[in-house]
């Protein structure tokens, strides 16, 4: 990656965004965790979910040993996952997992303009997905579960 790419890549926003993962801290019991490792570049995540009484998201705690690029994506996961049901996350994961796999419009997520320029970096799209596939699992879990 040249110097040029990584300016494009790691801007001030997206730098700024991974940084708001303190917000969402993984302390305490969760009822719905995963994990998920990245085989492209190691990175992991451990995740957990608590569910309000109609099955939306109602809380997120992320421990995430990543680059900036899945820091960034974790933070977007976290910041807007919150009253969301499994199919809309599901749905959104699924679409962004296609997004990189193609030239299709960015996908409809709050933020995700910010670590657009990752979709050129194919070693980076297995960070950026880290969160999402570690989210999809403790979802789907829930699912079973009830």
């Amino acid at each position: 990656m040249s110097a040029g790419t990584a300016g494009k890549l790691y801007t001030p926003a997206m730098l700024s965004l991974a940084t708001e993962l303190a917000h969402f801290p993984l302390i305490g019991d969760w009822p719905h965790k995963a994990s998920s490792r990245s085989r492209t570049c190691g990175s992991t995540v451990e995740l957990g979910l608590r569910l309000a009484d109609d099955g939306t998201v109602d809380a997120i705690g992320l421990k995430i040993s990543a680059c900036a690029i899945g820091q960034a994506s974790a933070a977007l996961l976290a910041k807007s996952i919150s009253g969301k049901a499994a199919p809309e996350v599901l749905a959104a994961r699924n679409a962004i997992e296609a997004w990189l796999a193609s030239k299709d419009p960015l996908p409809d997520w709050p933020g995700l303009e910010l670590i657009e320029a990752a979709r050129d970096s194919k070693g980076r799209h297995g960070a950026l997905l880290l969160s999402w596939n570690a989210a999809a699992e403790a979802l789907s879990l829930a699912q079973a579960s009830s």
